[in-house]
């Protein structure tokens, strides 16, 4: 029986998608191949997911900002969905620069309705990639929940509108009885605090100092109150300042600009690791059994990847099925001790072939495919 070797890289980020990346590196292996993309539940999560077999369904929904666009999430028969927080409420999906205050993740709800809608049984929500800070405010209106400052008006949408925020009216929630919620992600930050989602990511997409103390005080409100209207485990205890607790101190409440909080505490999802539930999902334990070699990799090897990311996810998976783990990458700054502790047996940076960045980046494909020659030579005697 020949061995295949198996090709599960993440996406090189601006560069290449990952199912493309699987396919450079198996046209230079030449050898048998499975390709199997992957991804931890941030941008590409849907893609990985079309490659490994689930449907593509788009349809109009509506951006950070308001605008209406267009938007996928992945669909099996079976009555799964993979929705991917930053194919609607991504900050790729900016088209001005960011919107620290206003952004919303109401275009991630709408997804979710749609699957609902479809007669989805399991719903997969992969946080990463955010363009907003809304605390899943946005999310939950698309689902029906109605957010009403002191005279019962509706709230505008965006972080900054929850400081206003009166009662949390959820009666005209769309139906989710029977519908399993499973977040995939890697992020165990809490809603607030200085470790929470305004403090720490809310710089990332644009907010100044003040603007994190404005998000900070909105997201506090929306926890507070969610705890006095809706009994959630103590979201927070309010003796002055909100102190984080139960929904909104668990860890990944902060995930994405706090969608985390919004999933678990409305929709009661459980949240995962991102990496380890989708190769699950995708059938990376089947596919693995008999290879004799794994090539994973990611754009850049760093500090980050030692953290959840997908190479070092898929390093663990298949040592636990007892075949080596090489990576391939743009750049790497992690020392071979580090690589090794992951798992990660070699790497293969396309700036060993290319010192330019700037060439690296437009011409990866063929660069891959000359790595991927150099890994069949040393690993699998080609």
């Amino acid at each position: 029986m020949v061995q295949h070797v198996l090709v599960a890289p993440d996406k090189f980020k601006g560069t290449l998608t990952a199912a493309e990346v699987a396919s450079r590196v198996s046209a230079g292996l030449g050898v048998p191949t499975v390709e199997l993309p992957v991804a931890d539940g941030g941008d590409g999560t849907v893609d990985a997911a079309v490659a490994g077999g689930f449907g593509r369904i788009t349809i109009e929904v509506t951006g950070p900002t308001g605008e209406r666009i267009p938007a996928s999430y992945a669909w099996q028969p079976t009555g799964t969905a993979v929705v991917e927080l930053a194919e609607a409420s991504g900050l790729r999906r900016l088209p001005g620069g960011h919107e620290p205050l206003t952004a919303t993740s109401y275009g991630t709800g709408e997804l979710i309705a749609d699957a609902v809608r479809r007669g989805a049984k399991r719903v997969v929500l992969g946080l990463g990639g955010s363009a907003c800070t809304d605390g899943g405010a946005g999310m939950a209106q698309a689902l029906g929940a109605r957010l009403l400052d002191d005279e019962g008006r509706d709230l505008p949408r965006g972080g900054a509108a929850l400081k206003g925020l009166a009662r949390i009216d959820l009666s005209g929630l769309i139906d989710l009885a029977g519908v399993e919620f499973v977040v995939a992600s890697d992020v165990d930050n809490p809603l607030l605090g200085p470790h929470g989602a305004a403090a720490v990511y809310g710089p990332q997409k644009g907010a100044t100092p003040d603007d994190v103390r404005t998000l900070e005080s909105a997201l506090s409100r929306l926890a507070a109150i969610a705890t006095a209207t809706h009994g959630l485990m103590g979201a927070v205890e309010h003796d002055g300042p909100p102190r984080a607790m139960g929904v909104a101190g668990a860890p990944g409440a902060g995930a994405a600009g706090g969608v985390g909080f919004a999933a678990m505490a409305f929709l009661h999802a459980e949240l995962r690791p991102g990496i380890g539930y989708l190769l699950d999902l995708l059938g990376f334990g089947e596919v693995v059994r008999g290879a004799r070699l794994v090539v994973t990799g990611e754009g850049s090897l760093d500090e980050q990847s030692l953290r959840g990311k997908a190479p070092v996810g898929v390093a663990r998976a298949a040592a636990a099925a007892g075949v080596p783990v090489v990576a391939v990458c743009g750049r790497r700054t992690l020392g071979d001790e580090e690589l090794k502790a992951a798992g990660i047996e070699a790497v293969y940076a396309l700036t060993d072939l290319e010192p330019d960045v700037s060439r690296c980046m437009a011409e990866a494909g063929p660069l891959l495919e000359r790595l991927a020659a150099r890994i069949a030579e040393d690993r699998l005697g080609r």
